[in-house]
């Protein structure tokens, strides 16, 4: 039986992307998204719950967010779930579950960053899955390199 790890989210940066580099020196951001659902309880009252996700951008791609992303963006991703473990400083084991980028399309306005790239471009080492246009074609969506091999975090 074949099996899918596949996630899709529009939402808004809660922050502003962290950017570093690996020892390899490989780029590397990490973006917080929040989502947003909103519905009537049984009352009529308004109801809302807001999910916060982290999401890890590599390469080019990781280097384009810091350039053009901002606390408040809204953008669409799509990737794969994946689940860490490390042990911290006092030696306790420590999981974290964050969605690894394959595709990212910036929506709405840059405030202050001009207008967004347009075009599509594959990166990193191994070919990157083709992507296909989301939403308003005016906005980005570039394939990312997959190198999560050496996440210190």
């Amino acid at each position: 039986m074949a099996s899918l790890n596949k996630v899709m989210l529009i939402g808004n940066l809660g922050a502003d992307p962290e950017v570093r580099a690996t020892g390899t020196g490989q780029t590397v951001a990490t973006l917080r998204i929040a989502t947003t659902e909103r519905w009537l309880d049984k009352s009529g009252g308004k109801q809302e719950k807001t999910e916060w996700h982290r999401i890890v951008v590599w390469g080019k791609q990781a280097e384009l967010c810091k350039e053009y992303l901002s606390k408040g963006r809204s953008i669409y991703v799509e990737g794969r779930l994946q689940t860490r473990e490390w042990n911290d400083k006092e030696g306790n084991k420590k999981y974290t579950t964050e969605v690894v980028a394959q595709r990212i399309q910036f929506l709405g306005s840059a405030q202050g960053a001009g207008k967004p790239k347009t075009t599509e471009a594959e990166f990193g080492d191994s070919p990157a899955p083709s992507a296909s246009s989301f939403g308003d074609t005016s906005m980005p969506g570039f394939p990312v390199d997959g190198g999560d091999s050496d996440i210190p975090f």
